[in-house]
């Protein structure tokens, strides 16, 4: 599907496709920045990555969009902001000529050269190209958001059995929800802390989740805390619950299947006995 084209600050569109330096690097440098955040690395194994400022790395995890950004990246001071709003009516009464524009700005006290004038004026352009013989597609409808059910078992699935639709769209999903990329990112770290025994890890780990505004993390958090030595036992050793569970579920099947008329003997020797 193809992208629309950025609105600059002052309302034009860079409708010839090539976005300026600045942005086409601050477009760069977030996609890079939040593709690493999706496979759980932190803010400080980024900038190492990447070679960047930590707090550059921490602006461009904290971006909401990446609209966000590029208005920043655009909207900064040049010489010609006091002069833009004569501009902008010379442009509305139909002045197109950018030398006379800049002999115009030239009388009013301008210093600049032409290049800064026509460089200014070239989003307002449009390119020349031939006219559609076919009327233009109709947009297509915006795609229904994913049931949160689904979400969350994209979220509890490990990242590399993730389908690559699947993995696509849980990425659009946790750049557009701060909240939600914060809890994946836990709960990723909580199920590599489990999966590798690193039961040690379990109390920077909480500390982490206190640190973001999720009501529903703190709330297991603070269950933890009540048991923490027994929490981290199990995150540490191998041992588990998982066979004695194995024989109560055997044991509740023989007993069932006596239809409830099998007395405690009859139930223990066919415990005993039964594979």
């Amino acid at each position: 599907m193809e992208k629309a084209p950025f609105v600059l600050p002052d309302g034009t569109q860079d409708v010839l496709g090539r976005p300026r330096r600045l942005v086409a690097r601050t477009t760069e440098r977030y996609t890079a920045v939040q593709q690493l955040l999706s496979e759980g690395k932190s803010l400080a194994a980024i900038s190492r990555q990447l070679r960047l400022d930590h707090s550059t790395v921490r602006r461009f995890a904290r971006a909401r969009s990446l609209d966000e950004l590029l208005v920043k990246a655009t909207n900064r001071a040049s010489i010609l902001d006091e002069h833009k709003p004569y501009l902008h009516m010379r442009w509305s009464e139909g002045c197109h000529d950018i030398p006379q524009l800049h002999r115009e700005l030239r009388a009013h006290g301008f210093t600049g050269d032409i290049q800064c004038v026509r460089r200014y004026f070239r989003p307002f352009k449009k390119p020349h190209s031939p006219k559609p013989k076919n009327p233009p597609a109709p947009a297509p409808e915006p795609r229904p958001a994913p049931k949160p059910r689904r979400v969350v078992r994209w979220i509890m699935t490990n990242p590399g059995h993730l389908a690559e639709t699947d993995a696509a769209e849980l990425k659009e999903i946790r750049v557009a929800c701060p909240h939600l990329d914060a809890t994946a990112r836990h709960v990723r770290d909580f199920a590599d802390m489990m999966h590798d025994l690193r039961g040690d890890e379990l109390p920077a780990w909480m500390d982490r989740v206190l640190t973001d505004d999720l009501p529903a993390l703190h709330s297991l958090v603070n269950g933890m805390k009540r048991d923490l030595d027994a929490v981290t036992a199990g995150l540490s050793t191998h041992w588990s619950s998982g066979q004695v569970e194995g024989h109560v579920t055997r044991a509740k099947l023989l007993k069932r299947m006596g239809f409830g008329r099998a007395n405690l003997d009859l139930l223990r020797k066919r415990i005993i006995h039964s594979p």
